[in-house]
């Protein structure tokens, strides 16, 4: 009976690397943005909306292309991205700041004329990691449901617009940036044994620290490359694997019940979502001109989107990743930590 169910296992995840695989290649064809990521969660989605057949991933390839990622993302940190981001701190945390306040000002507003309640609403639609969100709304008795919908829809409508946006505003030679980043051959050298410590920390820091799994590498691999000077470049197949295995991990959990559930008010907020990725435009254009980054990193560092699809977007279109990487991180820690307190004393005392 075991030999039977690890032979289903098996199958289901050979299923499900070749139908991501497909999707990802159909969308690198196509020269869309993110292919490999967006792609993967296409596939995936529409297979298993279609067929009504679950796939499958292991969380091991999930955390294993996690880490893989940021690991990539801490190459691009030197000692002077560090010196780079201190004078951009201040003023990037008043924009985000503001704009975590106009998607809480949003979303109570909305409450005027639909059925859902304000802590509902406002975990719906603030711009932040969707576990970390509906987590956060449990404390206050939101309806989690309703934030694991919306948020579903909050991210799918950030990574089908920002990529295209910033793509068709920053167009460049995409591949010679990717092929110059890391480019690698998978031929081993002494010097790839540094990669164990990033894995280690990643694995301590996976549970205790928000999006652990990402931060603690990329920070492992940058403080590597600034003491060393420089560690080897990873290879591009792995990373092209890093990113099947995220967009196949997201679509696994997106199904079309949860997408038809959302409908009656999804709507709404797909439009908050679209007004907040307007607004960050607007905040980011202030910000490039406020200092001195340049307008590509800028809207990207204030992008409402995630922090690994947007620094994969500032490799691809000229953007300085490092500094997105960490203004994202800054924003990242910023709604994962300071907000969920604010709201709930917030809530509380409106109560």
């Amino acid at each position: 009976m075991k030999g039977v169910l690890h032979v289903r296992i098996l199958f289901d995840l050979i299923q499900t690397i070749f139908i991501s695989f497909f999707g990802g290649y159909v969308f690198h064809l196509l020269s869309l943005p993110l292919p490999w990521v967006l792609g993967s969660l296409t596939a995936v989605v529409l297979w298993q909306g279609f067929t009504q057949r679950k796939l499958y991933l292991p969380n091991s390839l999930k955390n294993g292309s996690l880490i893989l990622l940021g690991a990539y993302f801490g190459l691009y940190f030197t000692l002077e991205t560090f010196i780079t981001i201190g004078p951009f701190l201040l003023p990037y945390l008043f924009l985000i700041a503001l704009l975590i306040l106009i998607s809480i000002w949003l979303s109570i507003m909305v409450t005027k004329w639909i059925s859902v309640d304000k802590v509902t609403s406002t975990f719906s639609s603030i711009p932040g990691g969707l576990t970390e969100m509906v987590v956060a709304s449990e404390s206050l008795h939101a309806n989690s449901s309703y934030v694991t919908i919306f948020q579903t829809i909050r991210l799918l409508t950030v990574l089908f617009t920002v990529p295209p946006i910033m793509i068709a505003l920053f167009s460049t030679d995409t591949e010679t940036l990717i092929k110059d980043t890391y480019q690698a051959t998978l031929t081993f050298e002494w010097s790839y044994s540094f990669y164990i410590f990033p894995i280690i920390v990643a694995l301590i820091l996976k549970d205790k620290v928000p999006a652990g799994i990402v931060v603690g590498p990329m920070l492992v691999v940058a403080l590597l490359n600034i003491i060393l000077g420089s560690i080897p470049p990873l290879p591009e197949l792995l990373l092209i694997i890093a990113q099947i295995c995220l967009g196949a991990s997201l679509g696994i959990n997106i199904h079309f019940s949860t997408l038809k559930e959302g409908g009656k008010y999804g709507f709404v907020y797909l439009t908050i979502t679209l007004v907040l990725i307007i607004v960050s435009i607007g905040l980011g254009w202030i910000l490039s001109k406020l200092t001195s980054l340049d307008l590509a990193t800028a809207l990207l560092s204030t992008a409402p989107g995630g922090l690994i699809e947007m620094v994969l977007i500032a490799s691809q279109v000229g953007a300085d990743p490092a500094i997105v990487s960490a203004l994202q991180l800054t924003r990242i820690l910023l709604i994962v930590t300071v907000v969920p307190i604010f709201l709930k004393w917030y809530f509380q005392k409106d109560r």
